[in-house]
């Protein structure tokens, strides 16, 4: 649903209704970013209000704050997921008598692999998926 075009001063507003006092530049750069669809960049030192902005305006224009702590080492699988490699390989070790009665028949090694090749999706779906931040937020198939 498309919220109604908001003018500068009517984000400073917001903004002010969520308790937070934007000088004029940071006013003008949220709203540019807003008006533009682009993300918006905010560094500086601890303490300078940058998490507090981002609360602002989620508050003030009723959207969702997706918060992702960032720091040196922080890499995708922090940020999107990780593969959850112990609960797959439990799996596979609960499987195991399950594989064996589905290639008993096979004479080779290749045989066998062509008899569970199907299964290759039960092994690398999402049920293995440890969901970080980012893909909780913005994959609804994650949030189902």
């Amino acid at each position: 649903m498309m919220q109604p075009h908001l003018d500068l001063p009517g984000l400073q507003k917001k903004l002010s209704g969520a308790g937070y006092l934007a000088d004029d530049r940071l006013a003008l750069v949220s709203w540019l970013a807003l008006e533009l669809g682009r993300p918006l960049l905010v560094e500086g030192p601890a303490g300078v209000g940058k998490t507090d902005l981002a609360r602002a305006l989620a508050e003030g224009l009723a959207r969702d704050l997706v918060r992702l702590q960032c720091y040196e080492g922080l890499d995708e699988a922090k940020a999107l997921y990780e593969w959850d490699y112990a609960k797959q390989m439990l799996y596979t070790q609960l499987l195991r008598e399950a594989v064996s009665t589905q290639t008993a028949g096979a004479k080779t090694l290749a045989e066998a692999a062509d008899l569970v090749a199907g299964a290759d999706a039960a092994f690398f779906s999402r049920r293995f998926l440890v969901e970080r931040p980012l893909l909780e937020r913005f994959d609804p198939a994650a949030r189902a």
